[in-house]
């Protein structure tokens, strides 16, 4: 049986850091996995730990690229201009029947953007410096139809411009001298956005014009109720519509799941559901209170969970 590997690092939003002891990489609209390999075989697994090998049977032929490794990446769906495109991604990653798979991998393949080794040839590199795993990972030249290894670059501002040319989501800045903590997030490793976004969790929502005229959100506080952080009313089409009362409506509950202190005029008529569902959401500012100013729903985030979100995720 596959052991389950070690939870991915991640990294704190914040500014772009400058000085020579950084390193820069295009940040990428996919879904974080962790690549076991050994005996000619890869096993796939999310950050929550699950795997999910069986959704991308086009990165099956990674597993004899080399003898022994854990290697950390992005799954991610490019689009003919080479931009990813986290929509079709969507259509992939909670595949687990084999047929289905294939026949999406034909149509949609995904690539797997590798950005660090974790283990290789049975050594730990866990605890060696990021420069020096970089420098193993660059030798082993993983490219392949559906992998690739990207670059790192050491100009930072640069890097965010060409970020921003290439339709890029961001930049990720990572110190060059940094362990690789599982778990752990990280002020060595800084997430850089090419706009404001945060991950929030659904609490409920409000009915409208249509049937979800707004969501409310927030983040998960000490005693595991959420903290409202505002009411997102905007990038809501049909389809996601559809999309989210399909995950909305069996999480139906006649409690809300928010702190006290919430607006009257946003808690009337809500209707209320288990704390479980995370949304992506583009915002403007904060006000001191930390809501959330012009907040538009960007996008669901089926690949995390909401234990994992904070005001820093």
């Amino acid at each position: 049986m596959p052991r389950v590997p070690l939870k991915p690092m991640l990294a704190s939003t914040g500014e772009l850091p400058a000085g020579s002891e950084w390193g820069y990489e295009f940040k990428w609209d996919g879904v974080r996995a962790l690549a076991d390999i050994g005996n000619g075989k890869i096993h796939l697994y999310s950050r929550s730990g699950s795997e999910i090998t069986t959704a991308y049977p086009e990165l099956a032929p990674l597993g004899g690229e080399v003898d022994d490794a854990l290697l950390d990446g992005e799954v991610v769906v490019l689009t003919g201009g080479g931009v990813p495109s986290f929509t079709a991604l969507a259509e992939r990653m909670h595949v687990r029947e084999k047929g289905r798979a294939a026949r999406l991998a034909a149509a949609m393949p995904v690539t797997y953007m590798i950005f660090d080794v974790l283990r290789l040839r049975g050594a730990d590199l866990t605890r060696h410096p990021y420069q020096q795993r970089r420098d193993c990972l660059d030798e082993l030249a993983l490219g392949g139809p559906h992998w690739a290894v990207p670059p790192v670059f050491p100009d930072g501002p640069a890097t965010y411009e060409a970020a921003g040319e290439h339709g890029l989501e961001g930049v990720m800045a990572k110190r060059l001298d940094s362990a690789y903590r599982p778990g752990v997030r990280s002020p060595d490793w800084v997430k850089v956005k090419l706009e404001v976004t945060g991950d929030f969790v659904v609490g409920g929502w409000r009915p409208g014009a249509r049937r979800i005229g707004g969501l409310l959100v927030g983040v998960p506080g000490p005693d595991g109720r959420l903290v409202y952080r505002g009411r997102v009313g905007g990038g809501i089409g049909a389809a996601t519509e559809r999309e989210l009362l399909a995950r909305l409506e069996p999480l139906r509950t006649d409690t809300s799941p928010f702190h006290r202190g919430m607006p009257r005029e946003d808690a009337r008529g809500a209707i209320w559901v288990r704390p479980e569902t995370v949304v992506e959401v583009k915002y403007g500012q904060r006000t001191p209170d930390g809501r959330l100013r012009f907040p538009r729903l960007r996008r669901l985030r089926p690949d995390k969970a909401a234990e994992e979100v904070t005001d820093d995720s």
